[in-house]
């Protein structure tokens, strides 16, 4: 059957329905910044879409602002809140995507802000009595915490962590990339400042995102240049990508309990496989238990079998997975997230798998069947 595709963590195959709407759009060729036909044409199709993506997540269009995909947007937040919104102090943790946590570390080391990280204990969760006891005091404060996380798939509780902010005056920023079209999200009902998305993890292109900025929130472009996105984010628009992450949005929005079902079934059916196939095999993070992660996320803990390549040889074998997030491919560290979970995680491989709507019982039979494989062929487990 080809290759298997289980990393869509990382990445999704473009829906084609998505693909058709940017063939349209190649056509649509005018400037929206122009003032004549072909400028309008394409500023029409612009708008559209930023009022179909306000709609859905109960925001205004105005606090739509599209960017180059969510790390610009991730960036967009924790820069401007510093440089514009007289933030003193980041509250974050170790295990947010590194689109957080260098630009974080990027502004402590240049003396521009403080970090103060919440700890997360052996299955990645934070306790919100530690985040209420820092609010109590401290400076001007941004709380930058993920809804879903990209590696171990936890929810974060962000009902709660925002009725926190708001209670002790602190912005919350929430990375919500992955989260974003496979869970509900509403600005107001939440009570979010910032919240960002991109369109790759939805099966659309990539390079195209969006930041939500909450209206009132008086922040300056963070790329300089014209005057596009109402004076926020300088450059031509992308508008084929523009179009193309409108078309995606709205499918995953309409379609999002069709595919939950479908998925957390196949999630379910790997997890009683891994269990049958692999001795002492746990899992990192809340990733096993549908009601409490992300539905499209599983992470595996294998337990080491002398097997240091173990994605590298499921790979050889046509099954794409990864031992963690994309944007750490090729680091000798390994996942910083995990190494976050504690000391118990020393003993044990991450294996992530994550599905998409394309995912069948097929793809997870393969997946199974090759770490079956893989098992048998190892001949002594530590």
């Amino acid at each position: 059957m080809g290759v298997i595709f289980l990393d869509n963590a990382a990445t999704t195959p473009l829906e084609p329905r998505v693909k058709e709407e940017m063939i349209r759009m190649m056509d649509n060729f005018g400037n929206p910044s122009s003032t004549h036909l072909s400028g309008r044409g394409a500023k029409v199709e612009v708008e559209v879409v930023r009022k179909r993506i306000a709609h859905a997540i109960g925001a205004e269009p105005g606090e739509i602002f599209f960017t180059s995909g969510g790390t610009e947007a991730d960036n967009m937040a924790l820069f401007c809140s510093v440089r514009d919104l007289e933030v003193q102090r980041i509250i974050t943790t170790k295990i947010e995507h590194h689109a957080v946590g260098h630009p974080v570390e990027f502004m402590v080391k240049r003396g521009e802000v403080e970090a103060a990280y919440l700890a997360v204990d052996a299955k990645g969760d934070i306790d919100l009595n530690e985040l209420e006891s820092l609010l109590k005091d401290g400076p001007k404060t941004l709380v930058s915490l993920m809804f879903a996380n990209n590696e171990i798939g936890n929810l974060n509780p962000v009902a709660e962590i925002s009725t926190l902010c708001k209670k002790y005056g602190a912005l919350f920023h929430s990375d919500t990339v992955q989260a974003m079209g496979h869970l509900p999200i509403n600005v107001r009902e939440v009570g979010y400042d910032f919240l960002t998305c991109s369109a790759h993890k939805i099966h659309g292109p990539k390079g195209i995102g969006f930041a939500y900025v909450r209206s009132g929130l008086k922040i300056k472009p963070l790329i300089q240049g014209g005057a596009q996105e109402r004076n926020l984010r300088a450059g031509t628009e992308n508008t084929i990508g523009i179009c193309a992450l409108g078309k995606a949005f709205a499918i995953a929005t309409e379609e999002m309990a069709e595919d939950q079902k479908h998925v957390e079934a196949l999630k379910q059916y790997v997890i009683d496989g891994v269990k049958a196939v692999v001795p002492g095999v746990k899992f990192f993070g809340r990733s096993a238990e549908l009601d409490r992660s992300l539905y499209t996320v599983l992470s595996i803990a294998i337990p080491n079998t002398g097997n240091d390549m173990l994605t590298f040889t499921m790979d050889m074998k046509g099954i794409n997975v990864s031992g963690g997030s994309a944007c750490t491919s090729g680091s000798n560290q390994g996942s910083h997230v995990i190494r976050a979970l504690g000391e118990w995680t020393s003993g044990y491989q991450p294996v992530r798998v994550s599905f998409s709507k394309f995912n069948t019982k097929d793809c997870a039979e393969g997946f199974l069947n090759a770490l079956k494989e893989l098992y048998a062929e190892t001949p002594a487990h530590v």
